[in-house]
């Protein structure tokens, strides 16, 4: 699949504990979820096995997908010609650590405050056509 596919679903995985990380994936009507739940796996039993730490009390630090190579494929077309198709891979990389014993923080919140502009903005300049009639 392509990475820009899989970076869908691995947002909604980000800053999540691996047990609601498992639980979005698994009500996730996208395919990309299910090789991102096998890659989610692996990195939880690869903690636990190496660093002995335990699976349900990790969260999900980082999550991304890094574009991989693309397969080019060719399709017959009219008249005798072709049209080419990318088929695109993806590298996911998902890294999981041990959440720490204060409260965690919440997800950040799409706000619309710091979206709205300042109230001290600098003075709009005059268009060179209004400077020409102002001159004449």
């Amino acid at each position: 699949m392509s990475a820009r596919k899989a970076r869908l679903v691995l947002d909604n995985i980000r800053g999540r504990t691996v047990p609601e990380a498992r639980t979005v994936l698994a009500f996730t009507s996208r395919a990309a979820a299910i090789d991102i739940e096998r890659v989610l796996h692996s990195a939880v039993a690869n903690a636990e096995s190496t660093h002995a730490l335990d699976g349900d009390e990790l969260i999900v630090l980082e999550a991304y997908a890094d574009e991989g190579p693309t397969l080019k494929r060719w399709r017959a077309r009219a008249r005798g010609r072709v049209n080419r198709i990318n088929k695109r891979t993806c590298h996911i990389t998902i890294v999981v650590a041990q959440a720490s014993d204060g409260p965690r923080p919440k997800r950040a919140a799409k706000s619309t405050e710091a979206a709205e502009p300042t109230t001290e903005a600098a003075p709009k300049r005059r268009s060179s056509a209004k400077k020409k009639e102002v001159a004449a």
